[in-house]
């Protein structure tokens, strides 16, 4: 979303599309691969299912935590420079955002998990998961890169982007709370 929000004020929200591309095509093969994996724990070991979850509600929760904690720092680069990427290097740039993301895969692994049932395909749950993921995850983009541009000044003052860490902090403690204990 930082490097969507960024390119929307840098480059323009319709050249960021390419980043968006590439990184929607990231995401699904980290939620799909992501999705594999917590369903074989799901069929095959339940008990470490459940383990696993808590682990992930944790782990949301710390991040929510980081986020609370982080001094509201954000860096812009200049726009110079940034015209000159091709649509190749845009969306190559997406897609290894979201492929070298530990906290990407972090975040699949503990979402998913309330989300599958032993007792239903796996394929059809998948298939709607990662089609809503990506759906959520497009819109963000689009909302982050349109408002970029408009938000550029008020977002260069740090007190802005505390409050706005907090309120996302927040909401993932809220949902590592609830991951872990539903």
């Amino acid at each position: 979303m930082t490097l969507a929000m960024t390119l929307g004020m840098t480059i323009g929200v319709k050249r960021a599309l390419w980043m968006m591309l590439g990184e929607l095509l990231g995401v699904g093969i980290v939620a799909i691969l992501s999705a594999i994996g917590v369903a074989a724990l799901l069929l095959n070991y339940p008990s470490a299912f459940t383990i696993f979850k808590y682990i992930g509600g944790v782990y949301l929760a710390y991040i929510g935590v980081q986020m609370w904690r982080s001094r509201g720092k954000m860096a812009i680069k200049s726009t110079e420079g940034s015209q000159s990427y091709s649509r190749l290097e845009l969306a190559m740039q997406g897609f290894m955002t979201a492929i070298a993301n530990p906290k990407g895969w972090a975040f699949f692994v503990a979402l998913l998990p309330p989300f599958l049932s032993a007792d239903s395909p796996l394929f059809e749950q998948l298939l709607i998961l990662i089609s809503i993921i990506l759906m959520l995850e497009l819109t963000c983009l689009l909302i982050y890169a349109t408002g970029g541009r408009t938000l550029r000044s008020l977002l260069m003052q740090s007190g802005n982007v505390r409050a706005m860490n907090r309120i996302a902090g927040s909401l993932m403690i809220g949902v590592g709370v609830w991951l872990a204990v539903g």
